[in-house]
């Protein structure tokens, strides 16, 4: 008995609630044939092997109520129109009717008021109103037809509060999907302006000295003049990315226009700018970008880039060479550069400090090319040089 018990306590743990719902409607379908089926010789004159099925016309009818109710009453308003006539009632009994086909028909007409369309819950309602004032005995028909309608606007009642709770439910989620959305807009507004005290204040700085200071300083070379005309450029380079990445942030993300990004096309230009800025880079690029995506061109572009820039900033003076070679299924990636001129630290322990403390370079690396299918490996080389090398699919996943 215990086993039994368990086993059944298991199985009701498994069913969802929709699951819970339908076995229980079966099971008092059930139970309500099981009344109908002995009951019915009580109430109307039918002989045994017909009453099982005109029992299954009181009850059945029940075990539609949650799948199609409005199907269900209309089975048990026909079978209720129909019996009355058929098979007559026994002597002392007055009602057309067994109390489980009064019961399933309420039933029914109720969850049709909760479910269905209006037009279809009016002609239910009128519909039984009619059936149970013209067959009921002497003067119940009235009290029926106030009853029955006293039932179907409790039940409209019900539904109006349950769609007026969903509908409020809804705008509550709507409004926090609101706040949250204008919650990042403000926190990307604050960033920007952040970025834009701090970064972008610098680097207008930064330009306006390097244009300047062939006119303010005395005795300039034209080497020196073509330095700081590299360096006026290579800053404003940078002032309009950061200008297209406030623009971003400023902006909603639904509609944001993202200002064009570099890409395998504008390679060349990053290399002869960082050559004309006086470092000792070498580059060769083989193939036909036309067939980039614009997302590998991207990155591509970012990882020469900060490998260049790591290269500058930990190995100064370093030679540096520049590999990319765009294949018809994947572009692959090649900076090396030597020891810092001077000596000093190995160039791979500086870089992996740099990461380890806070920087984001190789990191950066690593994850953009992860972004498009591709993959970034750094090593440090027999002489104290670094090596970074990218696969990454020409056109991207």
């Amino acid at each position: 008995m215990k086993v039994a018990q368990a086993s059944v306590t298991r199985a009701s743990r498994r069913l969802t609630g929709d699951q819970f719902a339908n076995v229980a409607v079966v099971v008092v379908t059930l139970i309500l044939f099981t009344v109908a089926w002995p009951t019915l010789h009580l109430t109307h004159a039918v002989s045994p092997p017909i009453q099982p099925f005109v029992a299954a016309l009181a009850a059945f009818p029940f075990v539609l109520i949650r799948i199609n109710p409005a199907l269900g009453w209309a089975v048990s308003a026909i079978s209720a129109l129909v019996i009355p006539h058929v098979f007559d009632l026994v002597p002392g009994y007055e009602y057309p009717w067994q109390v489980v086909h009064i019961m399933v028909i309420m039933a029914l007409l109720a969850a049709v008021s909760l479910t269905a369309a209006v037009p279809v819950v009016g002609v239910a309602w009128i519909s039984t109103v009619l059936l149970f004032f013209a067959e009921t005995p002497g003067q119940d028909g009235a009290g029926w037809a106030v009853g029955l309608t006293a039932l179907v606007v409790f039940c409209f009642l019900i539904r109006w509060l349950v769609l007026s709770r969903r509908a409020l439910a809804k705008q509550e989620e709507v409004n926090e999907v609101e706040r949250a959305r204008r919650t990042v807009l403000e926190e990307k507004a604050r960033i920007a302006r952040e970025l834009h005290d701090i970064v972008a204040h610098h680097m207008s700085m930064v330009v306006v000295q390097a244009q300047s200071a062939p006119y303010r300083l005395g005795d300039v070379t034209p080497e020196i003049r073509a330095e700081f005309d590299s360096i006026g450029d290579t800053g404003r380079a940078a002032l309009n990315e950061i200008r297209g990445l406030l623009g971003v942030l400023r902006s909603d993300a639904e509609a944001t226009q993202v200002a064009p990004q570099p890409g395998a096309l504008q390679l060349d230009e990053l290399l002869a700018g960082s050559a004309r800025a006086g470092i000792p880079l070498v580059w060769n690029v083989d193939g036909d970008r036309t067939r980039v995506s614009a997302s590998t061109g991207l990155v591509v572009y970012r990882i020469v880039q900060e490998s260049i820039t790591n290269a500058v900033r930990h190995a100064p003076g370093s030679p540096i060479e520049v590999s990319v070679e765009f294949g018809q299924a994947s572009t692959q990636v090649r900076v090396v550069n030597g020891p810092p001129a001077g000596g000093g630290v190995p160039t791979s322990s500086v870089a992996k400090s740099s990461d380890t403390a806070g920087g984001n370079g190789i990191r950066g690396m690593v994850e953009r090319a992860s972004a498009v299918g591709g993959m970034v490996d750094t090593q440090l080389l027999a002489g104290g040089g670094f090596e970074v090398r990218a696969i990454l699919p020409t056109v991207a996943a």
